[in-house]
């Protein structure tokens, strides 16, 4: 398996070089240069364990010996606190696939845990170091940091908006001190950590030079990961409610998530819809209601992890929506650059893709969702999660079982919680409180506060590396 540019000026690279590098060289992100197609192979995947289903969808695209695969597959997951590594909740035709089992209490441990290893493997083989460059709207930094924390020859600097991640994110992530990790808390939003990142990246002497790496979604492997439990949920309903195909909703902001699942689709999972669910941050529903991609202003939610206006995956689909054509691709990332909007038309499409639906939850309803599903329930949603359960309401039928992602354990927004049950609160405190997270707030903290200056930040990085 080679993998190609969505911009198709750099030639193909192996699976070794796409998770090293992260962004293609052009600016492009990686991709596979086919999708297999897995259809014939689902009724044996079905049977198999979160492990087991992981090795045989990674074995697809990566190349690694499978004794070698499976080992990093494990060591991947035996920090998960759940058996099942993704149980389910169904209530009634609405099934919640929990994904924050992992270290951090969020989905992101699932992409990062394995993705730390794959980093650590390769790097033993060639004796090379690597400093990694990541941005974060909460989740994806202290995941990160809990993948790659004290590994050898890896160092990694986290970039977060300061002061718009929920307490709980920055504890996690400040709370590590190990010399390997740095925190930046930059005085801007994550659109302006973004972009940093992609400035960083983008300068190929600058990322030669000092060996940076990415490990934000625009890492194929973090997409990889992801496609897993896709296939795992869908089994586990397929079972319980003898249906053939499913729905899923997605609450996403930078649309690696809900990718993964477009992928699994292209792969022969049977979806029959994706819920794109968003905030108030709508520039993702705004395209796929109105056929209209538009940069706005990147406005504060209580579901932070989504404050988001530049998805960055958004690219990987555009690939495959413009027909795998790389000059397509580069025109309209081109016109975006310039005039910060596209539309279908630009694209040169006349339909809106079926497969995807859309809805979004301001605050009112991000609240009324978590009261609802408490009361209805006896079960606390994180303000994530509760907008994509609010998203998936507008689309339940009788036909197909909908699937909501349950992206973070609600410890990590405790004051979203209490301000939603409000004297409820005390009643389901054993649900929201964390041990874990309790016990960060005693420990020491260390960050950097940094100006939204890509310059700012490329010469804490040299003097960071050349201290170390």
């Amino acid at each position: 398996m080679k993998y190609i540019s969505t911009r198709g000026q750099c030639a193909p690279v192996d699976f070794e070089t796409a998770v090293m590098t992260g962004l293609a060289p052009d600016g492009g992100l990686f991709l596979p240069d086919r999708i297999p197609d897995v259809s014939d192979k689902l009724e044996k995947w079905s049977r198999l364990a979160y492990p087991d289903l992981a090795c045989e969808i990674f074995r697809l695209f990566c190349g690694i010996p499978r004794a070698e695969l499976k080992r990093i597959i494990e060591k991947s997951y035996s920090a998960f606190s759940h058996p099942a590594i993704a149980p389910l909740k169904r209530f009634d035709n609405l099934y919640l696939l929990e994904l924050f089992h992992g270290p951090t209490l969020a989905f992101k441990d699932f992409a990062l845990q394995f993705l730390g290893n794959l980093f650590e493997y390769f790097l033993r083989r060639s004796g090379k170091e690597l400093n990694l460059v990541a941005a974060t709207s909460g989740d994806t930094g202290s995941a990160a940091i809990a993948g790659v924390k004290g590994k050898k020859n890896i160092r990694i600097f986290v970039l977060f908006p300061f002061g718009r991640v929920s307490p709980a994110q920055e504890l996690q992530m400040t709370t590590v001190l190990d010399k390997n990790v740095c925190c930046l808390a930059v005085r801007g939003s994550f659109d302006d950590c973004q972009n940093i990142v992609k400035s960083l990246l983008s300068d190929l002497n600058f990322r030669s030079e000092f060996s940076l790496g990415a490990v934000n979604s625009i890492n194929w492997a973090r997409i990889l990961a992801q496609v897993v439990y896709y296939f795992y949920a869908y089994f586990q309903v397929r079972s319980l409610s003898g249906q053939e195909r499913v729905s899923f909703a997605v609450p996403t902001g930078n649309f690696g998530d809900i990718f993964a699942g477009y992928f699994a689709r292209r792969m022969g999972l049977p979806v029959a819809r994706l819920v794109l669910a968003t905030n108030r941050n709508r520039i993702l529903a705004d395209f796929f209601e109105k056929g209209v991609y538009e940069r706005g202003m990147v406005r504060q939610t209580l579901s932070p992890s989504m404050d988001i206006q530049v998805a960055s995956n958004f690219e990987r689909y555009l690939y495959y929506r413009l027909g795998k054509d790389p000059a397509k691709v580069r025109g309209i990332m081109a016109k975006f650059a310039r005039d910060g909007k596209f539309t279908l038309r630009d694209m040169g499409l006349k339909t809106r893709d079926k497969l995807f639906v859309a809805a979004s939850a301001d605050t009112p309803a991000t609240l009324s969702e978590i009261r609802r599903c408490w009361r209805e329930n006896n079960y606390v949603l994180d303000p994530h999660t509760a907008v994509g359960v609010h998203a998936a309401g507008n689309f339940l039928s009788g036909r197909e079982p909908m699937i909501c992602l349950a992206t973070a354990h609600p410890a990590k927004f405790e004051n979203a919680v209490k301000r939603a049950l409000g004297r409820d609160f005390s009643r389901c405190r054993e649900q929201v409180l964390h041990p874990a997270l309790e016990a960060l707030k005693k420990k020491k903290t260390r960050r950097f506060v940094l100006p939204a200056d890509v310059d700012k930040v490329k010469s804490f990085i040299i003097a960071g590396v050349n201290d170390s």
